[in-house]
Parts: structure tokens; C-alpha cells; sequence
């Protein structure tokens, strides 16, 4: 691994740490304009997320229903019940998402196909960019909020669902993560800078408990006068 991202992981745990547990979980609420975009009822929902850290899978509880459940893997998301009874499922779900663009609607199926990814992709940073298959280098520094930002631009492999396979993080002079940028695919490919506060730390593991995700122009600045998705997280535990 290159020096960058050998700091980044010690800074938030430490790869040994992190790789003695099998799960990471948080309890979220979030909202924010895309789900209006999206045709979906945002709501003050306290969720519970559970990803695993070795593998792409995620839980979601309640979904859509106090006693429904959604899980994900990447071929496939199922909506059921807390007791097994399938609700709603898709094979192949990103196929579902052909010619979309940001203001095309979304089914609960859909909605859990990205949230599935993302909410995989966000606990298991930085700690991903070390799993195999996922390549990374350091790009040219940023800097914003009176700090020089390091960049490791990072490639997923193909197996891996995610926003885009080329996605941008961003470290301050702690090595702790400040942004994250990214391409919707699914959705148009609509740029997207997310922004990351008040670290806490599970377990021995540091995670952000505020994430804000605005539009991105082509120079790189955020319109932080619009906010796609927010999300604050509590209660993380690994496991």
C-alpha cells in the first residue's frame, strides 16, 4: 500500500483493528432533495445499518415499514419482513436503472439498491481502499477550508457495486477523511461532493457522524446552497 493510504487507515483505527471484526453498524436518520427528485416521502426515521467489512452486504431495519427489513448483495435486493415474508425483491437490480437520469423516479427497489451500495461504501471507508482488488494512487493536493487536503483517487474492481468506479477521497493534515466525490452512474451520472463532520469513534474505529452530499461543478466546488442527501449517524458499534 502507498505511505498516503498506510496513514489514513492508522488514522482511523488501524487495519489490524479493523480487520478483527466481521460488521459495522449505525443508526441513521437522513434527507435531502434527491429523494423529492426521486418521488420519494423523506422521513425522520431512525434506521439501523449493519455492513459487513469483508464482503458487499447490507441491512437495513425498518424499511419502508416498521416490521420490514431490506438486505443487499449486488445481485440482488430483497424488502421482506422481520420474520422472512419476502415483500418486494430484484435480481440484477442495477439493470433496473437503465437511461435513468437524476430525475427519473425510483420504486422502493431502487431506492434500496442505492441505498444498500452507499451505506456499504461510507461505513467501510477508508478501510476499503486495503480489500483486494481495489487499486489506488494519490493525486494532486486540494485545498479548501484553509487546510491542503491529500487526494487517493480509488478505483473499485467490478464485482463491487458503488456511486462510479473511480471515486475521489479526501484527508486533512490528521489523515482523518474531510470529503468524498463521486458520479452517481445510476442516476445520470450527476457529480457530487460529500462532505464529512464530527468524527466519533466505535470500537477503536473513527467514523463521521454527518454527511452532506451537494452538486459538484466542473471545477470541483460544491453548491453547498443545495444538499442532495444528508445523513447523521449514532450509535456506531463494530462487531
Amino acid at each position: 500500500m502507498i505511505d498516503l493510504l498506510n496513514k489514513v487507515l492508522a488514522a482511523h483505527g488501524g487495519l489490524e483493528c479493523w480487520n478483527s471484526f466481521e460488521k459495522a453498524s449505525t443508526t441513521i436518520v437522513s434527507g435531502g432533495e434527491l429523494w423529492g427528485m426521486k418521488g420519494i416521502e423523506a422521513d425522520a426515521t431512525p434506521r439501523r445499518v449493519t455492513a459487513a467489512i469483508h464482503h458487499e452486504w447490507a441491512n437495513i431495519v425498518p424499511y419502508g415499514n416498521p416490521d420490514w427489513r431490506m438486505t443487499f448483495v449486488p445481485e440482488r435486493v430483497v424488502i421482506e419482513t422481520t420474520d422472512g415474508a419476502t415483500i418486494a425483491e430484484r435480481d440484477d437490480p442495477r439493470a433496473a436503472f437503465a437511461s435513468h437520469t437524476l430525475s427519473t423516479p425510483w420504486d422502493p427497489l431502487h431506492r434500496a439498491y442505492f441505498n444498500g451500495y452507499a451505506m456499504w461504501t461510507y461505513l467501510n471507508t477508508p478501510f476499503l481502499m486495503a480489500l483486494p482488488g481495489f487499486q489506488t494512487e494519490e493525486v494532486a493536493a486540494w485545498e479548501e477550508e484553509g487546510e491542503m487536503w491529500r487526494v487517493l483517487r480509488t478505483t473499485f474492481p467490478e464485482a463491487i457495486e458503488s456511486h462510479c468506479p473511480v471515486q475521489d477521497f479526501y484527508f486533512g493534515p490528521d489523515f482523518l477523511l474531510r470529503r468524498h466525490d463521486y458520479h452517481v452512474d445510476i442516476s445520470g451520472s450527476f457529480p457530487a461532493a460529500q462532505y464529512v463532520h464530527d468524527i466519533a469513534e466505535a470500537d477503536g474505529i473513527k467514523f463521521p457522524t454527518k454527511r452532506r452530499a451537494h452538486p459538484l461543478d466542473a471545477d470541483g466546488r460544491p453548491d453547498r446552497d443545495r444538499t442532495y442527501v444528508w445523513i447523521d449517524l449514532d450509535e456506531y458499534a463494530m462487531s
